[in-house]
């Protein structure tokens, strides 16, 4: 074999590891990345600690929560994608696997970048958004927003109907005079529903 022919050969060979060793490379680094989204990854800037998680299939959600089977109560943390200007919501439905019905907490962040959180019943297609009593106890309702990133947190119960329940959750652009806008009415929005035993 000549020397040129080898030279060809034993570059062709370099080229082609190093390619091979740069696409690892980056695949490693997306798995990495990927990894990092998912709820179990993920480390929460208080510190808090929650027994379950679960990465919601729409809207770039997430669900955080600890089951407390001696008040038969759940703590969770709802997390989601979403500008300042716009709003998040999550949602226990005890009677329908579906929007109406469903005993909704929702959060936004004021003009001064405070965040206002509350809850609110969703009796119709065309809900108030303003706060309101849910048919489910709930206590220590707090938000926060960050690495455009809303979370609720909020305690539940007790939880008289057992542990299993439909979940709702939404997310729209726009806060008007200090109250939620439609969100949009197809692709994820109107598939954001799920059912989930809190002992899981």
């Amino acid at each position: 074999m000549s020397i040129s022919k080898r030279s060809y050969i034993q570059c062709r060979t370099e080229i082609s590891s190093r390619t091979i060793f740069i696409c690892c490379t980056i695949l490693s680094l997306l798995f990495f990345i990927s990894s990092a989204k998912t709820c179990k990854k993920y480390t929460f800037p208080s510190n808090q600690v929650f027994h379950s998680c679960r990465d919601l299939p729409v809207l770039k959600a997430h669900l955080h929560w600890s089951y407390i089977p001696s008040t038969r109560s759940v703590h969770i943390a709802y997390r989601a994608a979403q500008t300042p200007k716009g709003w998040v919501s999550w949602a226990i439905n005890p009677t329908g696997n579906g929007m109406i019905g469903s005993q909704a907490i929702v959060a936004f962040s004021r003009i001064d970048g405070s965040m206002n959180v509350y809850p609110t019943p969703i009796n119709s297609y065309n809900p108030s958004m303003q706060p309101g009593a849910l048919t489910i106890p709930v206590s220590n309702i707090s938000a926060t927003y960050g690495n455009n990133q809303m979370t609720i947190f909020a305690v539940l119960g007790p939880l008289v109907n057992g542990t299993t329940f439909n979940l709702v959750w939404q997310e729209g652009s726009t806060v008007t005079n200090g109250i939620p806008q439609m969100h949009s009415t197809s692709g994820p929005n109107i598939e954001s529903v799920e059912t989930l035993d809190f002992l899981s």
